[in-house]
């Protein structure tokens, strides 16, 4: 699940579960969210999936290739 609501999280956003940055935000039926990293939403995703309204999963962004500048010859 996807959902352009949710703003884009951002390097501030935290697992709630380790403190390492979140890549998965979950808003849950009953009102509040959780934030987790890739590893946590991936242990977490079953039980979050009948509890959940929306899952944002930008775990993606973890294989993405940094855009970098060209290297120029000398």
């Amino acid at each position: 699940m996807n959902t352009a609501l949710a703003p884009e999280l951002t390097a501030s956003d935290r697992c709630d579960r380790c403190g390492a940055q979140a890549y998965i935000r979950a808003r849950l039926v009953t009102g509040g969210e959780l934030l987790f990293c890739a590893h946590h939403g991936r242990q977490h995703l079953p039980a979050l999936m009948d509890r959940a309204v929306d899952i944002r999963d930008e775990s993606d962004r973890l294989t993405e290739t940094p855009i970098s500048a060209p290297v120029e010859e000398r």
